[in-house]
């Protein structure tokens, strides 16, 4: 991809998570949510998992997570922040998930928290993933959906309008759960699933939602932001629409957060396939007549009472 296509930068992401990393911890809500999710469906599902891959780990909060799983075995961290790599607890490589170093048929499950939503090439990505995954390898990624912080993008827009005159990119432009189903079959994957879980949190104001937002490494990385400072009547004026419009009646203001988690499973010969054209044993016009199937009723009708 060249240069003036990539709709993130990609280093200055690298640059803004290694300076959140100190403190990463204190902003990890979303991630420790996530990682709750995956550790209870991997829980459920019967097959051991020998060697995992977290992909953009962050600092290490879901491979530490999913290591309590029991049919979960080696995880290893991976991402392009050395010092958030370095606080993780296991295996690392310093690896971007747009580029990744792992061979062919080598990993069993690959899990990603919150990070794919700024890969450039999101779709190559998950190619990358799923050629990485053995037959029967599984890859559960969460993704920061559509509806995510949509006040703050609205705030910012009518802002920008009234103050600058008009709008330049802040927000990213996140993709709907349909659209991130369909990335799936279009990578390879068979059995897929997308899935959105909405997170609404409050804050005392605007400023302290934009402070965690910083925290967490995730400020403004596209490469057509405006590269000149904001002013304080432009922070201003945005704090302002969205007290307007986001505050309750406690004077809190709520973030909108949606997390779009997406499973699929390399092909295999084990697993569930559709019946193939032209097999069905009863024919559909045949189906839809009156009374048809009504020699057999289904259990709940021989269990009513009379």
């Amino acid at each position: 991809m060249d240069a003036s296509d990539r709709l993130f930068d990609r280093a200055l992401l690298a640059r803004r998570l290694d300076r959140a990393a100190a403190n990463a911890h204190a902003h990890e809500f979303l991630l420790a949510r996530v990682a709750e999710d995956f550790a209870e469906r991997l829980s459920i599902v019967r097959r051991r998992f020998e060697r995992g891959l977290s992909i953009d780990a962050y600092h290490g909060l879901l491979s530490r997570r999913l290591r309590c799983v029991p049919n979960a075995g080696e995880m290893i961290d991976a991402g392009i922040s050395p010092r958030l790599l370095c606080a993780c607890s296991g295996p690392t490589v310093a690896a971007d998930a747009e580029a990744l170093p792992f061979a062919e048929g080598s990993l069993d499950l690959v899990v990603s928290g919150l990070s794919l939503q700024l890969a450039n090439d999101l779709p190559g990505a998950l190619i990358q993933l799923r050629r990485a995954l053995k037959p029967d390898g599984l890859l559960i990624a969460a993704i920061l959906g559509g509806d995510t912080l949509t006040e703050l993008k609205q705030s910012w827009l009518a802002a920008e309008d009234d103050v600058l005159g008009g709008a330049s990119p802040r927000i990213a432009p996140f993709a709907d759960v349909r659209a991130l189903g369909a990335l799936l079959q279009r990578a390879g994957f068979a059995l897929p699933v997308a899935d959105s879980d909405t997170v609404t949190v409050t804050y005392a104001d605007p400023i302290a939602l934009m402070r965690e937002i910083k925290g967490m490494g995730a400020s403004n990385v596209l490469t057509a932001r405006r590269r000149v400072p904001v002013t304080r009547g432009l922070v201003q004026r945005a704090c302002e629409i969205y007290r307007e419009r986001f505050a309750g009646a406690d004077g809190r203001v709520r973030a909108t957060f949606e997390i779009v988690t997406l499973t699929g499973w390399v092909p295999h010969e084990s697993q569930q396939k559709p019946l193939q054209p032209g097999s069905a044993r009863a024919r559909l016009a045949d189906a839809l007549k009156p009374g048809f199937g009504a020699a057999a009723p289904s259990k709940l009708e021989k269990d009513m009472p009379d």
